[in-house]
């Protein structure tokens, strides 16, 4: 039971933050019904955090996190329209619930408060927080990262409303975002990607770091596949989901195409490059006469102001002489780039670099994307529970076994798909029932949970339904073993008086010797 001081110190805590959100808002022209609404948004948030920090270990604290938002209100968010449904200014939205306008740092929503909580959640971040040093993927994991991102932070008010815990797949902007973003948040921790999101100065090479996590906890074998896996999957779930990032790889993947065509005879390509070359010495001599000849660079002056409209002309002949001095390093710039690939070393680098585009940009041609998205995900799901099984093997104390046991209670639970939830997903069943295993034994050999059948198979299927209940505190869990004919149940119950029956199936007929309690009886499955 919480004590009394701990409920007044949240009643203080509360009124503070609301406190500060009201005098942001004061700063704001935003109407009441926008200020109503956010308030709300804070109020439940605060509610809930306490269930979903317990539910799901390795978040923000509450603090943190309702700072955040309240940042982003205050740094990002100049004017935020909430507009009711069939009035004239829906009509801005079109067929959407929504819109983020970063650069008038401006949001328009419908009043939905997920959504809203989304969009504040989405206007502050910056669109890559990779170095640009990994082809393609820096744009499509950037985008990955971020919704995820987006979507994580809308989970307290969504699925906690201070009493319970209920997740609605139909509410997730994008469950196949969500499930990469739980993946990549369980394996290297929520710390990890906030900084890595928070990343704008590139002083850090996050991937870089990111893949010597997954080195070191996991193996490098491990760190390969999953890398490559997301890396491939990103790209997939750009051209799925962002239709301005699809087009920009579309751009991309037909200059990648031509430029590879181009170098596939390298005779005609050094030719090319040498005329390039050529042509653009010869420009870099005629401006440098031009420039050391007044009268030449009047007639240059004359020569470009005639053709240009009003608001384009050149103010002064100075103006243009700098104008030229600019252009003559970008020439300068594009023959030291043309050196480099008549270099035959630096050739292939190039050539290779190219080629590594177009592996990505190959994925834009799949034809079956929704099937494929699918596949990917269940790919990334068996490497997943993988490298979950490492970091069970590496437990050895009852509090972080407790919090692996949350940790892969809420994975169970995350929606794989409108109808069915992780644990549920039948390709998976061989690597959950192997992570399930090791945990129930974990937790048999630290003394956090009894042995309730010497029986193996029958011990794992009346325990492995912790994994698939969605009631707070786990700790407060009790179960009982009921037999009806020829068929076995498991009852669970929390202090609530939660209950739910499930029969245990595929088990032959049981010894009552092998059972360490009796039949019938509530018995309490955490120490």
């Amino acid at each position: 039971m919480q004590k009394k001081t701990d409920k007044f110190l949240d009643k203080l805590m509360k009124k503070d933050y609301n406190n500060e959100l009201e005098k942001v808002l004061e700063k704001k022209y935003f109407n009441e019904d926008t200020k109503s609404i956010l308030l709300s948004i804070l109020y439940k948030v605060e509610t809930a955090y306490r269930d979903y920090e317990k539910v799901k270990p390795n978040v923000k604290s509450k603090e943190d996190f309702i700072q955040s938002i309240i940042d982003s209100i205050k740094n990002n968010c100049n004017d935020i329209k909430v507009i009711k449904l069939n009035t004239k200014e829906s009509q801005m939205l079109g067929n959407k619930t929504f819109l983020v306008e970063k650069n008038k740092k401006r949001i328009i929503c419908y009043p939905i408060e997920r959504k809203l909580l989304y969009c504040i959640a989405k206007i502050g971040k910056n669109e890559n927080i990779m170095k640009n040093q990994y082809p393609i993927i820096h744009k499509t994991l950037s985008d990955l990262i971020n919704v995820g991102n987006n979507i994580d932070t809308v989970e307290p008010m969504r699925d906690f409303n201070g009493y319970s815990w209920t997740t609605l797949p139909r509410e997730i902007e994008s469950i196949c975002h969500n499930i990469v973003y739980q993946n990549i948040r369980i394996l290297v921790g929520h710390e990890f990607l906030d900084n890595w999101i928070k990343n704008s100065e590139y002083m850090i090479d996050y991937f870089a770091s990111f893949k010597n996590r997954l080195d070191k906890q996991y193996g490098e074998e491990q760190e390969k596949r999953l890398t490559e896996l997301l890396s491939e999957l990103s790209v997939l779930l750009a051209v799925r989901y962002n239709k301005k990032l699809k087009s920009e790889l579309q751009k991309e993947k037909r200059e990648i195409e031509l430029k590879l065509a181009k170098i596939e005879n390298n005779q005609d390509f050094i030719q090319q490059v040498s005329n390039e070359k050529r042509k653009l010495t010869k420009e870099i001599k005629q401006m440098d006469e031009t420039l050391n000849n007044r009268n030449w660079l009047q007639k240059e002056y004359e020569k470009r102001n005639e053709y240009l409209p009003v608001q384009e002309k050149i103010f002064s002949v100075r103006i243009l002489s700098q104008m030229m001095a600019e252009e003559r390093e970008e020439k300068i710039k594009k023959i030291e780039k043309l050196n480099i690939l008549l270099n035959p070393q630096k050739f292939v680098s190039y050539k290779k670099e190219l080629e590594e585009k177009e592996k990505y940009l190959k994925l834009l041609d799949t034809k079956e994307l929704e099937k494929e998205i699918g596949k990917y995900i269940l790919k990334l799901q068996r490497n997943f529970l993988l490298c979950y099984y490492i970091k069970i093997k590496k437990v050895d104390n009852k509090l972080d076994l407790m919090k692996l046991i949350y940790e892969f209670r809420y994975y169970c639970l995350i929606p794989f798909n409108e109808k069915k939830s992780m644990g549920k997903i039948d390709e998976m069943k061989n690597y959950l029932k192997k992570v399930e295993m090791l945990l129930l034994q974990k937790a048999h050999e630290l003394k956090l949970i009894d042995i309730f059948s010497t029986e193996e198979e029958f011990d794992y299927q009346i325990l492995r339904n912790i994994f698939f209940i969605r009631v707070i505190n786990l700790e407060d869990l009790y179960i009982k073993l009921m037999k009806e004919k020829d068929n076995y149940y498991v009852q669970i119950f929390d202090e609530n008086v939660f209950e739910e029956k499930i029969q245990i199936k595929n088990v032959e007929e049981i010894n009552k010797k092998d059972l360490a309690f009796k039949i019938n009886k509530k018995v309490k499955i955490f120490n």
